[in-house]
């Protein structure tokens, strides 16, 4: 089997390239680079796979590609690549938003058309709900984005339908609730509050910090992903949540007890955009795919401290992009 991984050397696209190679796919990574946030940890997070035989990395842009020609043999998109972040999205930034997010999406799925693929994975987000009327919230939920960041993950989770809709690109579309574990983004809470406690900083929390939030482990995201490629049916969309909805205040708490380490909490002012609640009904996934995350909480959180701490004992990456 083949894959073409975009954002091979993000968060959760490193992780889904480890895993099919394991598993003896044969992956097409490709990354942009943007500067979203350091070199450095991207370039880390590829270490482990550059050398596989079974993997060709390309360091380009989606939009500069002949995307047809690259989906020639390939088996399954897992399109991870995204501009990432609620509270950048705002302002001018939106434009980088459109075309990284849903230009992108449009261009990869205009050559999908002509491919023949077994399925298209995109990566979808949580964000899509906004201020959800109902938890847990079903797919069925109205979505009713509440930044410029959800509204460019919605707008390209209706472009992978169309696609399908018209064109029979067999896509599924997976709403990811707060991925969290070992190469988290920095710009991520469960990082910055790790990162904060291991270098003794205070802790800076937006809002009142009751706000609770579904976390999903990052392995099993990366499942969902492999079981939507050979289950999920095409034009269908699945919530991937954790199972573990908990407050941020119950969260720091947590790291404060893995760390041994305690910090000053500074409550600043709740963010534009940010959701109050997220909690994640993965009914459908459960039925249709067989999803069921594995991970508990305090068992992830103790993984992405235990990473933490060694990225930064080896200088955040150190040999790439420095």
């Amino acid at each position: 089997m083949q894959a073409f991984v975009t954002g091979a050397a993000g968060f959760v696209g490193s992780h889904i390239t480890e895993r099919l190679l394991r598993e003896g796919w044969e992956v097409v990574g490709v990354d942009a680079f943007t500067d979203y946030y350091a070199r450095a940890q991207k370039e880390a997070n590829l270490q482990s796979v550059l050398e596989h035989p079974s993997f060709r990395f390309l360091e380009a842009d989606l939009l500069d590609l002949d995307l047809s020609a690259l989906l020639s043999g390939v088996d399954v998109v897992f399109h991870q690549a995204a501009q990432a972040g609620v509270r950048a999205s705002w302002g001018q930034s939106f434009e980088v938003y459109t075309r990284l997010n849903v230009l992108a999406t449009q261009r990869l799925l205009e050559a999908a058309k002509d491919a023949s693929l077994q399925k298209f994975v995109y990566a979808s987000s949580s964000s899509v709900y906004g201020d959800a009327e109902t938890f847990p919230t079903p797919e069925t939920a109205r979505p009713q984005p509440v930044s410029p960041y959800g509204v460019t993950k919605l707008a390209a989770e209706h472009l992978c339908y169309l696609y399908w809709r018209n064109y029979g690109v067999p896509t599924v579309s997976l709403r990811y609730f707060t991925v969290y574990g070992p190469r988290q983004r920095p710009d991520m809470a469960f990082h910055i509050f790790i990162r904060a406690l291991l270098c003794d900083q205070p802790i800076s929390v937006f809002g009142d910090g009751r706000q609770t939030r579904d976390f999903t482990f990052i392995d099993d995201a990366v499942a969902a992903n492999l079981l939507a490629a050979t289950r999920g049916p095409a034009g269908s969309v699945f919530n991937i949540g954790g199972g573990s909805r908990v407050s941020l205040l119950e969260v720091l708490a947590t790291l404060m007890t893995l760390t041994g380490r305690e910090a000053p909490v500074r409550f600043r002012e709740a963010q534009r955009g940010d959701a109050r609640h997220t909690a994640a009904d993965i009914t459908q996934a459960l039925a249709v795919l067989g999803y069921r995350p594995q991970v508990p909480l305090e068992e992830g959180l103790a993984r992405e401290v235990a990473w933490l701490r060694e990225f930064l004992a080896q200088g955040e990456g150190s040999g790439g992009g420095h």
